[in-house]
Order: structure tokens, then C-alpha cells, then sequence
């Protein structure tokens, strides 16, 4: 029979691949570099192929890397799961967790729920700001973990799930017939804005910007008053909203990934526990893409 999969190697296998790094992992798992490189070394000759290949002075997940990534952080949190239920006494602690708006009226409920279930006594405070400001908060050290937009020239974050990025509207109303097109939307810096601005343009659709907001919950008003189209990510999408493409002369919209940033000190266990639940609940891809490795 085959022997085991070593979980410890396992973990700061995930580590580099979250980090992008073998120096930052080796600070994240408590180990030395030589350390970390030989359990590496240990874990290509267990699977029996390279789970890293050379690319310029750096490294990257290999093919077959990327396939390991997604059964070890299964691995992982089933691991770490199964402990939990077995724990005799619930996680103490605190968690401070950062998310967009538009994430958290979908995903919050379920990841709190799931959390407070096993750990009750843990206090979770929840920060919803914009994706660059939950950038900068994880860089200063003012959140532990976030859920984010993936943008890759904000830096990396590890991609949880993808989804489709739609136009919408109003169920009772047709502001799509409009001309020039309403719309509503973030501010300059948002991704979404840029994406479905360009798009416009592109198609030589006439629009105008009629709202501008962080909060997806203003844009969300104008929207279901009929008062303007918008984009939204498939999980963000309310009741009394319908979703337009190119039958009503809308242009098509990249793919959303939500990312997740983990703080760069070693986690409480209770952050951990938190984490798990997050991917847990979030994860919809059956495998991950790779990062670059110093």
C-alpha cells in the first residue's frame, strides 16, 4: 500500500503556493528555508513527479502542482475539521474579518453560521470596505484575513471561486431601453466600473453615469427602482433583479475571481479555524491557478 501523504509537508507546500514564496512560507510555517526546500524535495519524491518547474530565477507551480494544490488544501481542512470536531473545548479568540459589501449579504451568513456552530466563544469583527482598502488594512496589519475581487496588478491572493460577471436590471422595469443607456457603478477605481465602461464603449453603446457608489447597496437601489443597469458578480444578485446580456444589446463581461488575503503574521488557531470556513463555504473551483515563487 502506498504510504501516506505527509500533512505537515502538505501544509508548507500551500504555503509557498499562497505566499509565493519560499522565503515568506518558511516565516509562515516556522521553519527554515533548507527546511522548507527538503520537505519539498520529500513531497515531489512521494508523488512521484515535480510539483515545481524553473522560470527565470524563480520558480512556479508545475502542472501536476497545481493539481496537488487543490487535493492538499482539501486534505487540509478536512484535517483540520475532523480535530475541531473532536476538540473538547470550543476556540477562543478573535478574528477580524474584512469583506466587500457585495459579498457579504451572500457568503456571511453561511461562513458565520458554520463558525459559530463549533466555536461560540470566538468574537468575529467584520470590516466591509472596498477591495483596495482591504488591500492596504491586510498590508497595515489592521485585518487578519479578507475576502476580496482578485486583481492580479493589486497583488496575489489566493482564488477561491470564479464566477460570471453580469449586467442587471430591474425585474418591473426596462432602463436597459433607454438611450443613452443609464448607469450605475463604483467609483473610478473599481474594476466592474472599468470593465463594463469599456465594454460599452467597445460595442458603441450611448450610456451615461447616473450613480457612483462604493456601496453595493445604493447601486443595488437604483438598479431595483429602474432607474439604472449595473454589474454584479452571479452570487450578488437580489431578489427583483434581472439579468441582461446581449439580447438587450449589453456587451459580454470577464469572469470575477474572489480572492482570499491571509495576514502575513503565523495565524491564531482560531484565524485558522475561521479560514477554513471561508474556503469551505466559498470554494467552487476543482483547481487553482499558479503563483510565482521567489
Amino acid at each position: 500500500m502506498p504510504a501516506a501523504l505527509d500533512l505537515d509537508q502538505l501544509k508548507t507546500f500551500v504555503a509557498i503556493a499562497e505566499t509565493g514564496s519560499f522565503t515568506r512560507a518558511a516565516d509562515r510555517v516556522a521553519k527554515t528555508q533548507s527546511a522548507v526546500s527538503m520537505q519539498m524535495r520529500r513531497l515531489e519524491e512521494r508523488i512521484g513527479k515535480p510539483i515545481f518547474s524553473r522560470e527565470g530565477r524563480g520558480s512556479r507551480l508545475s502542472e501536476d502542482g497545481e493539481r496537488l494544490l487543490s487535493y492538499a488544501r482539501r486534505l487540509l481542512r478536512l484535517n483540520d475539521e475532523t480535530l475541531t470536531a473532536f476538540a473538547d473545548a470550543e476556540l477562543v479568540g478573535r478574528v477580524r474579518l474584512g469583506t466587500p459589501d457585495d459579498y457579504a449579504d451572500r457568503f456571511l451568513p453561511e461562513i458565520l453560521a458554520r463558525f459559530a456552530a463549533s466555536n461560540s466563544r470566538a468574537e468575529v469583527t467584520v470590516v466591509c470596505a472596498p477591495t483596495p482598502t482591504l488591500v492596504e488594512a491586510m498590508r497595515l496589519g489592521e485585518l487578519d484575513v479578507a475576502i476580496i475581487t482578485h486583481v492580479r496588478e493589486k497583488g496575489p491572493s489566493e482564488i477561491i471561486r470564479r464566477e460570471p460577471l453580469l449586467w442587471v436590471g430591474s425585474q418591473r422595469h426596462a432602463a436597459h431601453e433607454v438611450d443613452p443607456l443609464p448607469v450605475a457603478l463604483g467609483r473610478p477605481t473599481c474594476d466592474w466600473r472599468r470593465a463594463a465602461l469599456d465594454g460599452l464603449e467597445a460595442a458603441g453603446r450611448r450610456h451615461r453615469l447616473l450613480y457612483v457608489s462604493w456601496n453595493s447597496t445604493a447601486v443595488g437601489a437604483a438598479v431595483l427602482a429602474g432607474l439604472a443597469v449595473s454589474v454584479l458578480p452571479e452570487s450578488a444578485l437580489r431578489p427583483g433583479m434581472r439579468v441582461l446580456g446581449e439580447r438587450e444589446g449589453l456587451p459580454p463581461l470577464p469572469m470575477v475571481d474572489i480572492g482570499l488575503l491571509r495576514g502575513r503574521e503565523k495565524p491564531s488557531v482560531v484565524v485558522e479555524a475561521l479560514t477554513g470556513h471561508i474556503v469551505s463555504s466559498l470554494d467552487n473551483l476543482s483547481s487553482a491557478p499558479w503563483s510565482t515563487m521567489e
